[in-house]
């Protein structure tokens, strides 16, 4: 067995991989906490903290202080840690990986960490909310995008027999494609959501409102459109059955966490205002309630992404177009050759 073949064996890279995936996700929700709570500068300095070196900060102030502080602190720390494992990521593939285009790859994760913790960084230093929604817009997207390194890296990223493609694998891989790009633009218009001014005048908050419930039918024909496409055609995919079924489970979860968020947030509406059980409703602002719920809305939608972008990097892999390319959607994935 040749060097190149033992290299290409190494389970570290797909490990770094997934244990980048799950640091990222909690660094989503605490970021959706510190959104919230609109904790964003119980911390005026960056990258140090009240003058301390991140890592130096007294443990006992950021755990028993104020509140805002404690998530502030703790998703800087978050962060660093995230950085810490991609470098660790990037090592493990320069020294394991010889595929074409996964150094790069690595090398881009790490690069998107640096950005994501710069825009962190502006936002303090500026105290711009306009950075604070693109660093929420940043973080998903680099959430996403670890998936797919884990989904890259793993042992079972090698394709089928070549029959399962008489059943159209070209639409599949745009469903799936399609259905990433609305997930994401999804996020995006919930993060400009949540960053809307208090100066801003109704009609904006309005317009937003409708155009996120109008990009949720839109996510939820695709999302369906998608889970029909395999369960009737790519049964015998198994690698494909689990991932589009969480997907839809996860889309149906998100719509009456979407409904719990507007009340808890605004209150009933109006047609359901008027009946008798909706009456002792009261809203308490910045309530332990009311945080969980819409924090779990944030984090139900970055954990959709990632079933997307699993079952868009699968299916590209899984069930191979008969000919030669798979398409503008795929040419990322085919990282591996």
């Amino acid at each position: 067995m040749t060097k190149q073949r033992l290299n290409l064996e190494s389970p570290w890279p797909h490990r770094l991989a997934v244990l980048l995936v799950c640091a990222t996700f909690p660094l989503i929700w605490v970021g959706g906490l510190v959104t919230t709570y609109d904790a964003g500068m119980a911390v005026p300095d960056w990258p140090s903290t009240f003058g301390y070196n991140l890592f130096a900060y007294p443990w006992q102030t950021w755990l028993f202080g104020p509140w805002d502080l404690f998530i502030e602190h703790g998703h800087r720390l978050l962060g660093a840690l995230v950085g810490c494992i991609a470098i660790a990521f990037v090592c493990s593939v320069w020294r394991n990986d010889h595929r074409f285009g996964m150094r790069a790859a690595a090398f881009m994760a790490l690069g998107l960490v640096i950005v994501q913790g710069a825009l962190g960084g502006a936002r303090v230093l500026l105290d711009e909310r306009q950075l604070a929604m693109v660093h929420g817009c940043v973080g998903p997207a680099f959430f996403g995008y670890c998936v797919a390194l884990a989904v890259i890296t793993s042992s079972k990223w090698k394709p089928v027999e070549r029959d399962v493609a008489k059943s159209s694998p070209q639409r599949l891989h745009r469903v799936a494609f399609l259905t990433v790009v609305f997930v994401y633009l999804q996020l995006v218009i919930g993060a400009q959501l949540r960053h809307v001014s208090v100066m801003a005048s109704p009609g904006v908050f309005r317009a937003a409102v409708l155009f996120h419930l109008f990009m949720a039918v839109v996510v939820i024909f695709h999302v369906f459109q998608l889970l029909l496409i395999v369960k009737q055609h790519y049964g015998s995919v198994t690698p494909l059955q689990a991932p589009v079924t969480w997907l839809a489970a996860l889309f149906l979860m998100q719509v009456a966490l979407g409904c719990a968020a507007w009340v808890v947030k605004y209150g009933w509406p109006e047609f359901i205002a008027q009946y008798s059980f909706a009456a002792p409703h009261t809203i308490h602002a910045k309530s332990l309630f009311q945080s969980l719920v819409v924090t779990s809305h944030v984090a139900m939608g970055s954990l959709i992404l990632a079933f997307s972008v699993t079952v868009l990097a699968r299916a590209v892999r899984l069930v191979r177009m008969p000919t030669v390319a798979l398409g503008s959607s795929a040419f990322i994935l085919e990282l591996a050759g």
